[in-house]
């Protein structure tokens, strides 16, 4: 075989399904690359021996001639936040939870497992998922392979690296403002956010806890056509899930062979909401211009969103109430303390958001969230997506205790988190999203946009990073490790 990381999770399961490659050889070679980035930090748990029994499995059906699935035999990481694996320790990236096991699978896990893949290990996260850098007590930091100061982006930060490394084709996520969509665009992989309910969630103890705003897991990969290919396992009706959907009548995969000229595509360089740096806008900007010069139609618009002060306050309020909300069903179940735990102080923060929040005032930040819907709802008129950056920069530092620019393009910002992504406002509307590669600042950090859809329409997300992968191919473009 070719070098694994330049092969896809198509390629891999379909030799292994005929018999012409090992999925044990396979996952040994995973098992020491996992050893070689060891340095990166991505994974919390790794999980050896339960993989190798499933590679067993994968190869002794391919010597009987049977079929598993889509992902027959292929390594997957899982995220260590709401993906669990029975029997395997699931912390959320909370040093308190180091010997948490999980009891029973997750939906997605299940989903995987069915499908045939091979889950080797869980990848890591900031504690809770709080935030966009994944650094937490367990296994410290983790950066972008691209730049061994600058972070991986959070929180699904783990498994980008993982994937942007080469160590698995295939990886899950979470998004509750740029989870899965910040480290995409940090490490050069593809992240998807998709519609609520197009991927079932079953949180055990909160099934309704998932829309305000809205949070979403999603397949991470490094090619659009993987990506694809790990919606398609993971969508579909699932009654534990209050907010489950039948899918709609497609194949994703299928969606990667869309026609260029068929694509209508509206431009935002920055949402008309925050400053951006110079060095993504000319990256995106050029993503752009050759997106159109291969056929499709693409026009700058104007969106109407309320002001960044007013929509940013939004979110922080619903996203504090969130985070106060899942700690608290954490203390009460684990019997964790918060106040005296071994957790980052901007966790403690983090919940404290949410601490002094009134039911009443979570609701009324509806009343911003409608308007920006109905913004973007307005911008998308006419056209199949829109297409504007996921971060306002390249990266940033990989450690909390570093925070965040405090100045964009000659602006003054805060310096927080909602300052440097254009992710969260798509949090507070539903939107589908992916961010994709769109090239390289001069000092070689990756650069990510980030592609919008109606609802349900993730398979024109996923036309659109096609055409981009094949007129901006990105995949022979990771660090060598």
């Amino acid at each position: 075989m070719t070098e694994f990381t330049q092969r896809s999770a198509r390629e891999l399961a379909s030799e292994i399904r005929s018999d012409q490659a090992s999925a044990l050889a396979l996952l040994e070679s995973t098992l020491e690359h996992i050893e070689v980035i060891d340095e990166l930090n991505t994974f919390i748990t790794v999980t050896e021996e339960t993989a190798r029994k499933r590679a067993r499995k994968a190869d002794a059906a391919a010597a009987r001639g049977e079929d598993l699935g889509p992902l027959h035999g292929v390594p997957v990481a899982i995220k260590d936040l709401r993906c669990r694996k029975a029997g395997i320790r699931n912390t959320m990236g909370l040093a308190t939870l180091a010997d948490n096991v999980a009891e029973e699978d997750s939906i997605t896990v299940e989903r995987l497992e069915a499908a045939g893949a091979v889950i080797v290990g869980t990848t890591n996260t900031p504690a809770l998922g709080h935030t966009i850098k994944t650094e937490n007590r367990l296994v410290g930091a983790t950066p972008t392979p691209f730049d061994p100061d600058q972070s991986a982006g959070g929180s699904s930060g783990g498994s980008a690296a993982a994937l942007a490394a080469g160590v698995v084709p295939l990886a899950t996520g979470s998004d509750i403002g740029g989870s899965l969509r910040v480290p995409a665009s940090c490490c050069n992989v593809i992240g998807l956010k998709p519609t609520l309910g197009l991927v079932p969630e079953r949180i055990p103890f909160d099934g309704f806890g998932t829309h305000s705003p809205f949070f979403v897991g999603g397949p991470m990969g490094r090619t659009a056509e993987d990506t694809a290919l790990l919606l398609d396992v993971l969508a579909g009706y699932d009654d534990r899930d209050p907010f489950s959907v039948p899918r709609p009548e497609t194949e994703y995969i299928e969606a990667t062979d869309r026609a260029t000229p068929e694509l209508s595509v509206a431009y935002s360089p920055n949402l008309d909401l925050q400053p951006v740096e110079p060095a993504v806008r000319e990256t995106v900007d050029a993503a752009v211009t050759d997106l159109a010069a291969a056929g499709a139609t693409v026009e700058t618009v104007d969106i109407s969103l309320p002001s960044y002060e007013e929509l940013s306050m939004a979110y922080v309020t619903q996203i504090g109430a969130f985070f106060s909300a899942f700690a608290q069903q954490l203390a009460d179940r684990y019997d964790i303390d918060f106040e005296t735990a071994d957790v980052e102080d901007t966790v403690r923060s983090t919940i404290a958001l949410g601490t002094a929040t009134a039911a009443t005032d979570d609701r009324l930040q509806n009343v911003l969230r409608t308007a920006a819907y109905d913004g973007i709802q307005d911008a998308l008129t006419g056209y199949d997506v829109l297409v504007a950056p996921t971060l306002t920069v390249p990266t940033f530092s990989k450690h909390l205790t570093d925070g965040y620019p405090t100045e964009i393009d000659g602006q003054s910002v805060i310096g927080v988190p909602t300052d440097v992504m254009l992710t969260w406002v798509f949090n507070m509307t539903g939107h589908p999203v992916a961010s994709v590669p769109a090239g390289f600042t001069d000092n070689g950090l990756p650069v990510g946009l980030q592609i919008v859809g109606r609802r349900f329409a993730e398979a024109d997300l996923l036309s659109v990073a096609a055409e981009l992968e094949r007129i901006r191919p990105w995949t022979t473009q990771y660090p060598v490790r």
